[in-house]
């Protein structure tokens, strides 16, 4: 196996910086006459968001607003877009927002360009070709959807999120401003940044693929590879430094800082290596309890960590080291436990949940729950452990019952078998 493979897969322009949305009417103008700037209601009414439209009309661009982004983007607030982006006779779409936002940019410009119904691309390489320019600016440290290929939305013929992910969804130009996030408020902070956390840990930690000539032609998300691998460990390191200390301290400038380009940095690791168990189970858990992504994706990382750690001892050894955890004279098994404890130690200090059932699940919803992720199967083939029926169902029920020793015992027992 070629352990020196590697692929990066970015924006044309990635700008990164406090005060960097003011080089937005200068990208602007380069790709277009008349821009569609997306986000939502909240965003739409901030002084921040009024400076970079007026910036852009400056320019000498043609500006529209849709504000009617929702959060786990309906195919109606998408509709709604696209009718409005055709109306204005946009030729560029401008994302702000956080990840919803972003995502519906993303969209919007892929129906305008080719379209036809969401439902067409569901799935990798549906996309037949380059979409509307796209620039993204990020106004939470979290999905890092400003520099990936992808965009998730809801369906309501289907009983969870589904992604399009295809390369030419990612934008053209990202701008991440750190200062767009200093007004985020500390529950906000604390689920987009576990958010980003679990993307840098599972694009560490996904199975390694074997190179072949069609691999990057094949599969948006190629799994574990040297270059994803660099984005991913400085992710664990910054935000592991930083995420509580910008939940507590909302002026915490350095945090923020640090947040978004964790963010951003996770975001280019999982845009090329993918993501695995611990979204797989989020999707079928925030079908059923309504509750917004990365809370899902953080209450069941321990989890997946703990069901992943003997295939991925090494890897998880370094995250302990990335997130300064105490590990020194630790065998590199007790590094790997260590990063579980520590990612665990750390979601518990900013308040998310310590399982599943805290979000809402009810105990009936497990089997199907399980049999939801198992059927995700973009990320479930990511992940370095390979999961089947049984161990699914053992790996849910544990991230509900909030037992990782019930769940080592019960793997400890499957595996004597």
């Amino acid at each position: 196996m070629d352990r020196q493979f590697g692929v990066v897969r970015a924006p044309y322009n990635l700008v990164f910086g406090a005060g960097q949305r003011v080089a937005l009417p200068n990208y602007a103008k380069a790709h277009g006459k008349s821009a569609l700037l997306v986000t939502d209601e909240r965003m739409a009414g901030e002084p921040a968001f009024a400076e970079m439209r007026q910036g852009v009309e400056a320019a000498g661009l043609a500006v529209s607003v849709f504000s009617g982004t929702l959060p786990e983007l309906p195919a109606a607030c998408l509709a709604a877009g696209v009718d409005a982006g055709r109306a204005a006779g946009a030729d560029l779409i401008i994302g702000v927002g956080g990840g919803s936002c972003m995502d519906a940019a993303k969209i919007i410009a892929l129906l305008l360009a080719h379209g036809g119904e969401i439902a067409d691309y569901y799935g990798e390489y549906k996309v037949p070709g380059p979409v509307l320019p796209l620039i993204a600016l990020p106004t939470t440290a979290g999905t890092g959807s400003e520099v990936t290929p992808v965009a998730v939305v809801s369906d309501k013929n289907r009983a969870v999120k589904v992604g399009i992910a295809s390369p030419y969804l990612i934008p053209h130009t990202a701008i991440c401003d750190p200062e767009l996030t200093y007004g985020c408020p500390p529950g906000l902070t604390a689920v987009s940044g576990a958010d980003a956390l679990t993307h840098a840990i599972e694009a560490f930690t996904t199975a390694r693929r074997v190179p072949t000539g069609v691999t990057v032609h094949e599969h948006v998300f190629l799994g574990k590879n040297v270059l994803s691998d660099l984005y991913a460990l400085e992710a664990i390191r910054l935000i592991g430094g930083s995420l509580s200390r910008a939940v507590r301290d909302s002026a915490d400038h350095a945090a923020r800082a640090d947040m978004m380009l964790g963010a951003t940095l996770a975001g280019l690791a999982f845009g090329t290596a993918g993501t695995a168990a611990a979204h797989a189970i989020q999707y079928p858990v925030g079908a059923l309890t309504h509750t917004a992504h990365g809370l899902g994706v953080a209450a069941v990382m321990p989890y997946v960590m703990e069901f992943n750690q003997p295939m991925a001892t090494a890897p998880m050894a370094d995250i302990a080291t990335a997130l300064g955890l105490p590990v020194d004279g630790l065998t590199q098994a007790q590094r790997a436990a260590a990063a579980v404890d520590g990612v665990a130690a750390l979601f518990a200090e900013i308040g998310i949940p310590p399982n599943i059932k805290a979000l809402g699940m009810s105990e009936d919803k497990l089997g199907w729950t399980a049999e939801q992720a198992l059927a995700a199967t973009r990320l479930i083939k990511n992940n370095p452990r390979p999961l089947d029926a049984q161990s699914m169902a053992m790996l849910v029920a544990a991230a509900y019952r909030g037992d990782r020793e019930m769940l080592r015992h019960s793997l400890s027992e499957q595996e004597a078998i």
